[in-house]
């Protein structure tokens, strides 16, 4: 028999369950079809990145390799690839594959915003360094190109992400830092730290567990085909050629070479024994973003007197004596404060 009731409770399920469907921007279907469509742009982005790279290093990119950086199956990645063909963004030319001038754009744009992240990253959170590539690889793919403008100009226009890789300008301009690997220099030569490679993570977090980062000044001890020993940060450092080919470095120019490279042999606050008194040179460049600005609130500036007060049973924090204040410093932000060593008055 018919049921009125029945029937509109079945028509009202219907609307439901349509509405979940399909509602304008929020419903499953156009959700679904924005995400697939996000997926596409993501892979279509990460594939002009990888070519982009490989045409920068001078290597022929392939399916397979396009297929292992995307992580994707290779069948996949022709259908990829034929989408990105059809839509003018690369190319075969002699069996090779290349980029189109919309694509070389394209690949600019996304390399700008991925560099761009990781210097807001550096500078403007408290993300460690061996998070800012992957957390801007998640974001970069959201960076319009009028987006990558105002974060540009928010961060001062800046020319180099913080592991120094240049930041290609709106209109895809690139400066690139000029160094050379650290295995190409000589022995007693002193040389400047000009970039950071960030790629394999592993290699990255060894250069920064070793204390590196941009601007350093170092001193080549050794450079032999077993290894490569240097002196900086007051400490002798020895790395395996393959790592050490990460570093890109650069010679001192004659005014920096005119100035000394006191850099090389300065104490670090975390080097004074207890009652032992220093004056503060200079906040590492390695110290960025609140961690920098924690310690500029504390009052260590140049001139600053640090007196170095006692430690915890651990042995780590010490506890200073900074403007009057005793202040407590982990043996990490100790390490970033340069200093001189200075004989207390009575």
């Amino acid at each position: 028999m018919y049921d009125p009731f029945i029937t509109l409770l079945a028509a009202t399920a219907i609307t439901i369950v349509l509405l979940v469907l399909f509602w304008p921007r929020r419903g499953l279907v156009p959700r679904w079809h924005r995400e697939r469509r996000m997926t596409k742009r993501v892979l279509s982005e990460d594939t002009l990145k990888h070519i982009y790279n490989c045409e920068l290093e001078g290597r022929h990119p392939s399916m397979e390799s396009i297929a292992g950086a995307s992580n994707i199956s290779l069948n996949e990645t022709a259908d990829l690839f034929a989408q990105m063909e059809a839509d003018q963004l690369v190319q075969v030319k002699e069996g090779n594959i290349h980029l189109t001038a919309n694509g070389r754009e394209a690949a600019l744009h996304i390399i700008r915003a991925h560099r761009l992240w990781e210097r807001y990253l550096a500078e403007e959170t408290g993300f460690g360094e061996e998070a800012w590539h992957e957390q801007a690889d998640l974001w970069e793919h959201s960076l319009t190109p009028a987006a990558a403008d105002s974060l540009s100009a928010q961060l001062g226009h800046p020319r180099y992400d913080p592991h120094g890789d240049p930041i290609p300008t709106a209109n895809g301009a690139i400066e690139d830092h000029g160094g050379q690997p650290l295995t190409k220099s000589t022995a007693e030569s002193t040389v400047r730290i000009v970039h950071l490679e960030d790629e394999p993570k592993v290699v990255y977090a060894q250069l920064v567990a070793e204390g590196l980062h941009l601007g350093q000044v170092i001193r080549i001890i050794e450079s032999t085909p077993k290894r490569v020993r240097f002196w900086t940060n007051g400490n002798e450092h020895v790395l395996a050629p393959i790592v050490a080919s990460n570093i890109s470095v650069l010679p001192l120019t004659r005014r920096e070479a005119g100035e000394g490279d006191d850099e090389i042999g300065q104490a670090r606050l975390s080097s004074l024994e207890i009652g032992e008194t220093a004056e503060v040179v200079a906040i590492s460049h390695a110290s960025r973003g609140a961690a920098r600005r924690r310690l500029l609130d504390l009052g260590i500036l140049p001139g600053t007197m640090i007196t170095a007060e006692t430690r915890s049973p651990s042995g780590d924090p010490t506890a200073y004596i900074i403007r009057d204040a005793l202040i407590a410093l982990r043996q990490k932000q100790a390490q970033r404060i340069k200093v001189r060593r200075t004989e207390v008055q009575a």
